[in-house]
């Protein structure tokens, strides 16, 4: 095996972690000892131990002299558990290669100046960097930003329609493409949706993929007067994982029949007597949630959009077109009145989906 597999042995390992690690980042790590892998390691939240721990104990003394390489930078800093640069540095590890750099201000290069100082071989894998920060996108939003990385999901036709006028039933994408979208769901902390597509739709809008996870996914509804009824699918299944945003213009005893139901409420008071999405998603970061989903109706899309909220948009095509006026547009409301206004998208990803269909996953442009 080539220094690009063991690197690539250890994004494999971290990936391992999907969904079982947030709010900590995905790791894997590789230790090597003349071209033998001695050891392995990958972290979850509920395993507590780092990747760099699991692998040292794996390899056990052959770890010394040994290369270990890394997905993220060692941490520094004692948490949960102790630093684990110190503990590379104890067990003897000769070199360390990492493919990507940790913000978290806690560490931030320091792990690295502390091998460094010690006399350790360090390493950037720039080859495997972008695959690196890829696989924790969200974490390192999270811990540039202070807030979830949230990415508006939708299913289109191919002149850009989520929904007829009149007969909504059956789905516009394949089971495939919605086989995927639960891939995006299960990797996400959380999910939002508004009032709109409760009523007309009555979702679940769970988790389906039947993996194991860190903690629940944390479903909530944008709900200006509180319409949701104590029967809806969301409310009947709400296990400490619903959360209702409301205004105060809410009926106390329609908040007390929903807490009655194991559903929080959290009144958010907005422009013109609506939840202002940015005060859940600052909430929701507040609660370490890393990721967010948005799937929601065409209003709720727009004005996700024209606030800043969204960072990402990851949105599914279907072969076919529905036309007309009356049809509803990803993303409605008052939209831009010029194309220069258009909010601009970057880092453009296609991802094929056969046989006829397609995604698009890209980033919005923010104001520098």
């Amino acid at each position: 095996m080539s220094e690009r597999d063991y690197m690539s042995e250890a994004l494999a390992l971290a990936r391992r972690g999907t969904a079982l690690t947030s709010p900590n980042p995905m790791v894997g790590a590789v230790i090597v000892r003349d071209s033998d892998v001695v050891g392995r390691g990958f972290h979850t939240w509920e395993g507590v131990k780092h990747a760099e721990i699991a692998a040292l104990e794996e390899a056990g003394e052959s770890a010394r002299g040994a290369t270990i390489y890394v997905t993220l930078e060692p941490c520094s800093h004692t948490g949960r558990t102790a630093p684990c640069a110190d503990a590379l540095i104890a067990a003897g590890i000769r070199k360390v290669v990492v493919a990507s750099e940790d913000p978290n201000p806690l560490v931030a290069g320091e792990g690295l100046r502390r091998l460094r100082a010690s006399g350790l071989e360090v390493e950037i894998s720039e080859a495997h960097r972008a695959a690196a920060e890829k696989l924790n996108e969200a974490f390192l939003h999270y811990m540039r930003t202070g807030r979830p990385l949230v990415t508006l999901k939708s299913a289109l036709t191919l002149d850009g329609k989520i929904a007829a006028p009149v007969d909504n039933s059956g789905w516009i994408t394949s089971e495939h493409a919605r086989s995927h979208v639960q891939v995006l769901r299960h990797a996400s902390d959380s999910i939002i949706t508004g009032i709109g597509t409760v009523l007309s739709d009555n979702p679940l809008l769970n988790d389906r993929s039947e993996l194991p996870r860190a903690r629940p996914l944390l479903r909530v509804v944008l709900d200006s007067t509180l319409r949701i009824s104590t029967h809806s699918k969301m409310v009947e299944s709400a296990k400490d994982d619903l959360l209702v945003a409301t205004t105060s213009a809410a009926s106390p005893d329609r908040v007390r029949a929903l807490e009655a139901k194991g559903v929080e409420v959290r009144s958010f008071d907005g422009p013109h007597g609506r939840v202002d999405i940015r005060d859940v998603i600052s909430l929701l970061g507040k609660r370490r949630c890393l990721s967010v989903m948005l799937e929601a109706g065409s209003k709720v899309n727009w004005a996700a959009l024209e606030s800043g909220a969204v960072d990402k948009v990851f949105l599914y095509y279907a072969p076919k077109i529905l036309g007309g006026t009356e049809s509803l547009p990803m993303a409605g409301g008052a939209g831009r009145m010029s194309r220069i206004d258009a909010i601009q998208l970057e880092r453009t990803t296609l991802h094929p989906i056969p046989p006829d269909e397609f995604a698009v996953e890209a980033f919005i442009r923010k104001p520098v």
